[in-house]
């Protein structure tokens, strides 16, 4: 999936010449904490903040007077891994997409990102969430795969956290089943440590509330 596919179509770009004032009612307009400024021309000329536009003095001051630095931007067939990347490294609501010769295309939204990240991950799919720990040097996906599926579940999505620092390689599992028991017992005989398991059935509501508090607070961690 290429973030093409996710470019919000009704976010409003401001002008050079809009003031602090239009850009900071257009902010919550779109609810977002960044707008991009777009030339007559079709060109993206930079990209400015909610504390940018708050720390501006004046309100009827021109967003192009805050433009001094070359803003973060991304091409249209970049993969939303990367989208995500760059969103979470720049700590950007809105990350813009400018075509080849530089001009704006439109921006996709933090959230549509993360929306797509989790359909692809099948968050909606009903079964159970596994949460590893593994020694790196241990760790194997063909493996891995291989013993969950010898004992009739399957894989719907993985997601790998690489150490830091000698750490344990982190892995969360999404499967499509619920009875998670001969799985789990399979895997901590195979070196692995079940951190976290959580399945959105079979349970009563204290239980249910307990796995996920334990699932938060592995993902905290």
């Amino acid at each position: 999936m290429v973030i093409r596919n996710l470019i919000s179509p009704s976010f409003i770009p401001l002008k050079p010449s809009d003031t602090v004032e239009y850009a900071l009612g257009l902010l919550l307009e779109m609810r977002a904490r960044h707008l991009p400024v777009v030339g007559a021309q079709g060109d993206l000329l930079g990209l400015v903040s909610e504390e940018m536009l708050l720390n501006a003095g004046e309100p009827d001051r021109r967003v192009q007077d805050l433009l001094h630095s070359e803003s973060i931007t991304v091409a249209p067939d970049l993969h939303v891994f990367e989208a995500a990347r760059t969103i979470v490294s720049h700590g950007l609501s809105a990350l813009p997409v400018v075509g080849d010769t530089g001009k704006y295309l439109g921006v996709v939204r933090r959230h549509e990102v993360f929306d797509q990240l989790a359909r692809m991950l099948s968050t909606q799919e009903s079964g159970a969430i596994l949460a590893l720990e593994v020694e790196p040097k241990d760790y194997s996906l063909s493996k891995l795969v291989f013993a969950i599926e010898q004992n009739e579940a399957n894989v719907l999505s993985v997601a790998t956290e690489t150490p830091e620092n000698g750490g344990l390689t982190r892995v969360t599992l999404k499967l499509d089943t619920h009875d998670t028991s001969r799985v789990r017992h399979v895997l901590e005989h195979n070196g692995y440590q079940v951190v976290a398991a959580f399945s959105d059935t079979d349970e009563d509501e204290d239980a249910l509330r307990d796995r996920i508090e334990e699932f938060m607070r592995y993902l905290e961690v």
